[in-house]
């Protein structure tokens, strides 16, 4: 099962989706399998989503409040991000987002100024409150929850899921095939490594040290860059030691602490840490947090940030 992280990263089981379209006999006969995802507004359809709940759609929705960013840029891969009336604060990418109401801080949403908007639908994302999405459905407003990813295989299915509810699943379908093609190229500048380059991935520097380990988002990243995770025979996200670190040794150091100054100078300055190969030879490299975080489209690019970090000489 997927496991919240109380920082900003969120990670819970994704489930499989269900479409239900509904119309006559008459009506699926002459539907064109080629038009998958577009419904039509006599029909009417049904997707499941990850709480298990049927959400009824009368129309493809035209207008869309998006409580995470990763969502809202699936949406905007999807080629229907100029749907979306609201979105959350930290909604960067792509710049479009910047444009769009916010109407969240990713952990706390206003449900007045969304009930305001009268979304067709809210896109959630279950954050351990039970109740939290109550009043925006008791109100009438469709939600549809879609649950962090900890998976590539869960943002497959995420696209999938919200392609199939924005009556765009061909469009799903392609978006899946052009990142997982974008991996399989990086993958195949690394085909001549054989024997993997031990990294540590920090994520919260001093004084409280994260790192990401097994069972995340964040290590099948590191695996498909052919990266071996020095903590990666953990599970989770974990607090670590600085003396656990330099125990390990690692050849390099890779760190997303985009909110101080200067992350890389911070590590290589740190005390007792110049018996490190990472820090002695400067392989720490500082790389965009939202990409490498986001379980969303950007994957195949979080891949290849990774991989040119630590094999420059492939790419």
């Amino acid at each position: 099962m997927k496991k919240i992280f109380n920082f900003q990263w969120l990670s819970v089981l994704m489930l499989a989706f269900l479409l239900v379209g509904c119309g006559t006999a008459e009506e699926n006969a002459n539907e064109d399998t080629s038009k998958q995802g577009a419904q039509s507004e006599e029909s009417g359809y049904k997707v499941k989503d990850d709480r298990g709940v049927e959400v009824a759609f009368d129309a493809v929705p035209e207008t869309v409040v998006s409580l995470q960013p990763s969502n809202t840029e699936i949406l905007f891969a999807l080629g229907v991000g100029d749907k979306i009336v609201g979105a959350t604060e930290y909604d960067t990418y792509p710049p479009e987002a910047l444009e769009i109401e916010r109407v969240s801080d990713s952990m706390v949403f206003n449900s007045e100024r969304i009930l305001a908007l009268n979304p067709d639908v809210v896109i959630a994302y279950t954050i351990g409150e039970k109740d939290a999405l109550k009043v925006l459905e008791d109100a009438g407003v469709k939600v549809f929850v879609i649950q962090s990813a900890t998976s590539f295989e869960d943002v497959y299915g995420d696209i999938e899921q919200l392609a199939t509810v924005m009556g765009v699943k061909d469009k799903g379908e392609q978006l899946n095939k052009e990142i997982k093609a974008k991996i399989a190229d990086v993958q195949a500048k690394l085909a001549d490594v054989t024997t993997q380059k031990n990294a540590y991935y920090e994520v919260s520097p001093l004084p409280s040290i994260y790192t990401t380990a097994g069972g995340t988002f964040q290590q099948e990243i590191l695996d498909a860059a052919k990266v071996n995770n020095i903590f990666g025979d953990q599970q989770g996200w974990i607090q670590v030691s600085e003396e656990d670190i330099i125990a390990k040794n690692p050849e390099v150091i890779l760190t997303t602490n985009n909110y101080i100054e200067d992350a890389v100078g911070e590590i290589l300055g740190r005390n007792g840490w110049n018996t490190i190969p990472a820090v002695q030879n400067k392989e720490v490299f500082l790389l965009d947090a939202d990409t490498l975080s986001r379980p969303g489209p950007r994957i195949g690019e979080a891949v290849e940030l990774v991989a040119k970090a630590v094999y420059p000489e492939l790419f």
